[in-house]
């Protein structure tokens, strides 16, 4: 099981893909690579694809898996990235503050956070801080965007 995150704006038409696009699931995070990476990962087998023709408002998209969640709760993340409405979180900018305070939290103690790596490797430490990193960077720079998530 994993989260998705999303950051929306009305006001944009969105995009569509070229192409089709491969996702895999590595590690507690679902990415997208190429098909070059595919085939040098996977040779002699064919990836299921999705065609990218829909239009999404959509200005950030990630995902990250469950097994994070006891960690990210110890650095005061949880309820604001897993559960953004249940704070009170509407747009971007009002996440700035708690991603910028959950981010010093683990990068104070990385040790002490690793102790919460998931025991079945989906997931780790560095997966959250890059995933937190990542999403701050995505609210600093639309902080006018919608704060959804699917969980």
């Amino acid at each position: 099981m994993s989260l998705d995150v999303y950051l929306t704006k009305k006001d944009v038409q969105g995009q569509r893909s070229a192409g089709p696009r491969i996702y895999i699931r590595e590690h507690g995070e679902q990415k997208e690579i190429s098909r070059q990476e595919w085939d040098l990962r996977f040779p002699k087998r064919e990836p299921v694809t999705l065609l990218g023709q829909e239009r999404s408002s959509h200005v950030y998209h990630a995902n990250i898996t469950h097994n994070l969640g006891r960690m990210a709760d110890h650095a005061g993340l949880y309820s604001y990235v897993w559960q953004p409405e249940t704070s009170g979180i509407v747009y971007a900018y009002e996440l700035i503050e708690h991603l910028t305070t959950g981010l010093a939290q683990l990068e104070a103690d990385p040790e002490g956070f690793r102790q919460f790596n998931p025991s079945n490797g989906w997931g780790s430490y560095e997966l959250l801080v890059t995933f937190i990193k990542s999403y701050l960077t995505a609210c600093r720079e639309n902080p006018d965007a919608e704060v959804s998530v699917s969980r």
